[in-house]
């Protein structure tokens, strides 16, 4: 049996990740898919992935590793409302860093949340990601995250 595993965004998928929908109590703590992929077409850094588990498309993700010191970023990962509340985020973010660490040959990750977004907090708590006491540009919470 297939785990949660991850494909670039091509023409096969994209109207899927488009497609992706949140729980109404969770839309205003993530940006819209669309608003990502336009962030990822200005700043190639950026890789947009679809999320699957087993033949199921599931939802979206997106990270990068930005300048010199390649600070690398989860910087959105959405399950669909149809598949939450299975642990496939949990199982995905952890697929995801291990993905992303062999790519860009790092151990320290970062992420944001908005503060309100209390669920994910405590997912990410889970995978031992730790809040650094900071904020970024638009006021959410930094967490780093370092590979064991």
């Amino acid at each position: 049996m297939k785990k949660v595993y991850f494909k670039p965004l091509d023409e096969s998928n994209e109207k899927l990740v488009r497609e992706v929908t949140l729980k109404s109590d969770q839309r205003n703590f993530i940006e819209t898919v669309d608003e990502c992929l336009r962030e990822a077409k200005e700043y190639k850094q950026w890789q947009p992935v679809a999320i699957y588990h087993n033949e199921d498309f599931i939802g979206f993700a997106m990270y990068g590793s930005f300048g010199p010191n390649r600070y690398t970023w989860i910087d959105r990962i959405m399950i669909d409302q149809k598949y939450q509340g299975r642990g496939l985020g949990k199982e995905a973010m952890k697929i995801l860093i291990k993905q992303v660490s062999e790519e860009y040959k790092v151990d320290v990750f970062y992420l944001s949340i908005i503060e309100e977004n209390k669920v994910a907090e405590h997912l990410y708590k889970q995978i031992v990601f730790k809040y650094i006491n900071e904020k970024d540009s638009n006021g959410k919470l930094i967490f780093k995250y370092t590979v064991h």
